[in-house]
């Protein structure tokens, strides 16, 4: 992987080079400082939470406390009213009648004494005494509780409501408080009073601890008192089995969420107060900051970057374009802009300006060496003119012959007519380009003396789509391809049937030339074509006057025209010949 990338890197361009090198060298070490800082600043905040959050738990703990002991002292109230420590003296009564008005004045007292001041988390007051229950409550009971048979918790009898049956309308969690009432004049028990305490009054007292935390209240065996959750009130705490520490902070690692929990056992009765809060949201505001600090480096980052670019492409610009360049004279463009004197005297400066010697002296190279190829090509044209014509016209003289013999004038002046005009075409060589009608009108004299000569045994047609008086093409390009079509197709057939088309398609025109011939192999085909983009030095093979057509068009024009041969074996052959629009001849050439 390592060796990849870096052969991906030693082929990468200079200027990408640069950055990629400023990149490693200044970005990443940046991050890299910046990821530790943030790494270590958050444990940092962790272990400060964890230290924090135990000192508060301890203060709760003692809050709770503290409010439970002024309630357990709530039954003092009750020795300052004469007439509700009578009733409570009291054990016999003479009638039912006596009885609930003791009930009566009773229960009026404990709603004015304990319901209607400033304790509102007290949700009911019992007082058991002589067999009598007195009570009063803010809220309806659902089910009462034998009180006389309640457990004590604890050294002060505080009692959960999930061990009595005493249960209120709502479900409301509450503590039970016992405190035993002492008639201290008689030295006796006067009997037992019960407050029921709102186990919300512990929000108050973690009020500050809850924010975007858990935080609950157990007993020793884990049963949960309190819980910031109020359904899970009640219930046993499982998630950790035995807590690591009765006083202090622990870090637990789970797949969801990583969890900073702490812990504080209370003094008077050793309940358990946890508080959990997820480690990120104590990182809430290092976060933000991490954010900020983020987008502020990613602005450094691209300054720093678009500054790296303007510098790279500033070293690398003159050897992208000496690169783009050389790049274009591989291509064999030689008319390039190559800046003669440039500004800078660097290594870089010394070579264009030695590139630039170089282009200029391949220039004058190469245009010696096109007007020698050029003589050359146009000696070759002469040479498959008459290399040709000789040919053909022993033939068509051995036509003229045997119809002299038939003693048929007519044909054989009409021969002989269409064979002249055909050598005064073909032995004119002061035109390179022509009409496209004239050299049509010359495949069809050639065509017509091998009519002639085949009578049945050929049959041609051609079909001109465009005004071959305005155009012009190539001198001498359709017969070299026309006699090739009927050489082999009569060879193979017997009848040949050769169709000859000239169109115009966008901006080109295109001939065309078909026959029903015995077609080419796919492995001829191939070699052909290779022949075809090869040079025409080659031997004058049957293929020769292929080759001569397409790289005189191929030096003409360029390599986008030329000559292509589509062909099937038993489906004949169909050779096309594309040339760009020429409109009309001036003194000095054509315009296209």
């Amino acid at each position: 992987m390592i060796s990849k990338l870096f052969s991906n890197f030693h082929k990468s361009r200079f200027a990408s080079k640069l950055i990629i090198t400023y990149i490693i060298l200044t970005v990443i070490p940046m991050a890299f400082l910046g990821f530790i800082s943030y790494h270590h600043y958050t444990k940092s905040i962790e272990a400060q939470a964890g230290e924090f959050f135990p000192q508060l738990l301890k203060q709760a703990n003692m809050n709770i406390d503290k409010q439970i002991m002024e309630l357990q002292k709530l039954n003092e109230l009750l020795y300052s009213s004469s007439s509700v420590m009578s009733i409570l003296r009291n054990d016999e009564y003479p009638n039912q009648s006596t009885l609930l008005r003791d009930k009566f004045e009773m229960n009026t007292y404990l709603s004015n004494a304990y319901l209607s001041g400033i304790h509102y988390d007290i949700i009911a007051v019992f007082i058991q005494s002589n067999n009598r229950l007195f009570h009063h409550s803010r809220v309806d009971i659902v089910s009462e509780a034998q009180l006389e048979h309640v457990p004590s918790y604890g050294q002060h009898q505080v009692t959960p409501f999930f061990e009595t049956d005493l249960r209120f309308e709502g479900d409301i969690p509450f503590l039970l408080i016992e405190r035993e009432i002492i008639d201290f004049d008689n030295q006796k028990s006067l009997g037992t009073m019960f407050i029921a305490l709102d186990l919300q009054f512990i929000d108050q007292v973690v009020e500050e601890m809850r924010d975007g935390g858990d935080i609950w209240l157990m007993d020793q065996d884990y049963r949960i008192l309190y819980h910031s959750e109020r359904n899970r009130i009640g219930e046993r705490f499982n998630e950790v089995e035995k807590l690591p520490v009765q006083h202090g902070s622990f870090k637990t690692l789970t797949n969801d969420d990583n969890k900073v929990i702490s812990v504080s056992t209370s003094d008077e009765h050793e309940w358990i107060l946890a508080h959990s809060i997820p480690a990120k949201h104590l990182t809430d505001r290092t976060d933000f900051v991490r954010n900020i600090t983020i987008i502020i480096f990613i602005a450094f980052v691209v300054v720093f970057v678009i500054i790296s670019i303007l510098l790279a492409w500033n070293v690398s610009r003159p050897i992208h374009r000496l690169s783009l360049l050389m790049g274009a004279v591989e291509r064999g463009d030689f008319d390039i802009n190559i800046p003669k004197h440039p500004r800078s005297q660097d290594e870089v400066a010394v070579l264009t300006r030695s590139f630039h010697s170089m282009v200029t002296r391949i220039k004058e190279l190469i245009r010696s060496n096109y007007q020698t190829a050029l003589r050359q090509k146009e000696a070759e044209l002469y040479a498959l003119q008459f290399q040709i014509n000789p040919h053909f016209m022993y033939n068509t003289l051995e036509t003229i012959s045997m119809m002299v013999e038939e003693d048929d004038k007519e044909t054989v002046v009409e021969v002989v007519s269409i064979l002249g005009n055909m050598l005064r075409y073909s032995l004119s060589n002061k035109e390179e380009v022509v009409l496209v009608a004239t050299e049509v009108d010359h495949i069809r004299d050639f065509l017509t003396i091998q009519k002639y000569r085949f009578e049945d045994r050929l049959s041609f047609s051609i079909e001109q789509n465009i005004d071959g008086q305005q155009y012009f093409t190539p001198k001498f390009i359709l017969q070299p391809v026309v006699e090739n079509a009927v050489k082999y197709t009569i060879e193979d057939k017997e009848e040949a049937i050769v169709h000859v088309s000239v169109k115009k398609v966008g901006d080109e025109i295109v001939f065309s030339v078909r026959d029903n011939g015995p077609g080419i192999s796919p492995e001829k085909l191939i070699e052909l074509e290779k022949q075809l983009k090869a040079e025409l030095m080659l031997k004058k093979d049957s293929s020769f006057g292929l080759k001569n057509v397409h790289a005189r068009i191929v030096m003409m024009y360029g390599e986008s025209y030329g000559l292509r041969i589509h062909s099937e074996v038993g489906e004949g052959t169909d050779i096309t010949i594309r040339i760009p629009i020429v409109r009309y001849l001036g003194e000095g050439g054509s315009e296209e």
